[in-house]
């Protein structure tokens, strides 16, 4: 194999990273032990940033992606006052987000990967030593356990789709509640607007939850949201448990870890890919910026793309590890801190400004 750059893992992440090397002149091999197109099979819905478009933009793929614009963000606490707004225009973009499903990004990159003659190799395991200059692993769980953080949340999602009474107008809802968050996401699907909903739940209740007949379903969790939207109809339900694991340093010996390979988080504030996504342009960027250097495994190389990723990493994990911690609770004081947080964002612009632009951009749009 004569590509100096293996990619461990056929999915949205290295398949993203496969077309963003290339787009640089650096070419790469992807290799999965699962058949070519497994990934679009993948039933979970994604909110992208409006960062994420632009990146998806450049490696050319975003308009094969069916995708529902986001325009606004709804914010709110159960069992308290206090909820914030915010809105595309006043960020002067066209979306904050936008709600897609993984199996269409996959097939959106795999076609590109294709149109470029980039190498691909499917049913095939890593091999266990490196074949390449640098080795990327960009899918599969943390396993080293020296190497890794990890913290349970004690907590399940339960997705489904789910149709309203009134349209969603682009509008995505968060809301917290003790036993955990609860997001509906707007979807505009063949038979009119849907939301796709992410409903948390203690993970020794979440297969009881999930079994519930629809209208039991639908009682606990309009009564879990609230009245703000009348949910009419539930679709099949699916579990998915929940917890951080983060790879301390996403770098080593001619090795980097990306996506979920470094880090898999909680899916509150959905910044999971949209991380995954940065990590991978940087990479690319330094891989490609390296002065013409023709070693990317290069330890001093390495290093800069590690340095250049810290406070994103950091911040992006501990602002979803701090949400979940924060919001997942009844306790009186957090109550009402929680409540005087939400007003003091939807009354101070600038601070409603930084938090939309921190999620659409990452550290860069501070």
């Amino acid at each position: 194999m004569s590509e100096p750059v293996f990619i461990v893992g056929g999915g949205p992440a290295g398949m993203a990273l496969a077309l963003a090397l290339h787009r640089g002149g650096v070419a790469s091999r992807i290799v999965d032990a699962r058949p070519r197109g497994a990934a679009q099979s993948d039933a979970r819905i994604l909110a992208l940033s409006h960062g994420s478009r632009l990146s998806l933009e450049m490696l050319g793929v975003w308009q094969d992606i069916p995708h529902q614009p986001i325009t606004t963000i709804h914010v709110s606490h159960q069992g308290g006052l206090g909820r914030t707004l915010m809105r595309a225009a006043e960020e002067n973009v066209p979306a904050l987000g936008y709600v897609l499903a993984a199996g269409d990004l996959a097939a959106a990159l795999d076609q590109a990967v294709t149109a470029a003659g980039i190498a691909y190799q499917d049913n095939t395991p890593a091999p266990e030593q490196a074949v390449a200059l640098l080795t990327v692993h960009a899918e599969g769980r943390i396993e080293d356990s020296e190497n890794i953080r990890t913290h349970d949340y004690g907590q399940h999602a339960v997705i489904c789709m789910a149709s309203a009474a009134t349209p969603h107008r682009g509008t995505a809802w968060e809301r917290f509640t003790p036993a955990g968050p609860v997001a509906l996401l707007p979807l505009s699907c063949q038979g009119g607007d849907e939301y796709a909903i992410v409903l948390t739940c203690p993970a020794a209740a979440s297969e009881e939850i999930a079994a519930l007949d629809d209208s039991r379903f639908r009682a606990l969790l309009q009564e879990r949201f609230g009245p703000r939207v009348k949910l009419m109809g539930v679709g099949p339900r699916r579990v998915y448990p929940l917890g951080l694991r983060v790879r301390r340093q996403p770098v080593g010996d001619r090795a980097v870890w990306i996506g979920n390979a470094a880090q898999t988080l909680h899916p509150v504030a959905g910044q999971g890919f949209n991380l995954a996504l940065r990590d991978i342009m940087e990479l690319a960027d330094t891989l490609t910026d390296a002065n013409g250097a023709i070693d990317p495994g290069d330890p001093a190389l390495l290093a800069r793309y590690a340095a250049r990723r810290r406070l994103d990493r950091a911040g992006t994990i501990g602002f979803t590890d701090g949400l979940v911690r924060l919001f997942s609770n009844a306790i009186p004081p957090l109550l009402h801190v929680r409540g005087a947080g939400l007003l003091a964002l939807d009354l101070f612009p600038p601070a409603r400004s930084f938090l939309a632009r921190r999620m659409m951009f990452g550290a860069r749009g501070w």
